[in-house]
């Protein structure tokens, strides 16, 4: 499977980071994959959004991981 973008994803909460960095800045996972399809941004604290997919803070996420 061809890789989503530039972006890989954290496993433990689908946080969406460039491939460079090495813990996860919403989390502080350590463990990421390429695979991962979809992305939401989320803007906004008071967000429905983010109360509906558990989402700690505003931030761009992978809608499903591999």
């Amino acid at each position: 499977m061809p890789k989503s973008s530039i972006f890989k994803a954290c496993r433990n909460c689908k946080a969406l980071v460039l491939p460079d960095q090495d813990a996860c800045p919403v989390c502080g996972g350590t463990s990421f994959t390429e695979e991962w399809e979809g992305m939401i941004i989320i803007l906004n604290e008071n967000s429905e959004l983010m109360n509906l997919t558990g989402a700690k803070k505003p931030w761009r996420y992978a809608i499903n991981i591999k």
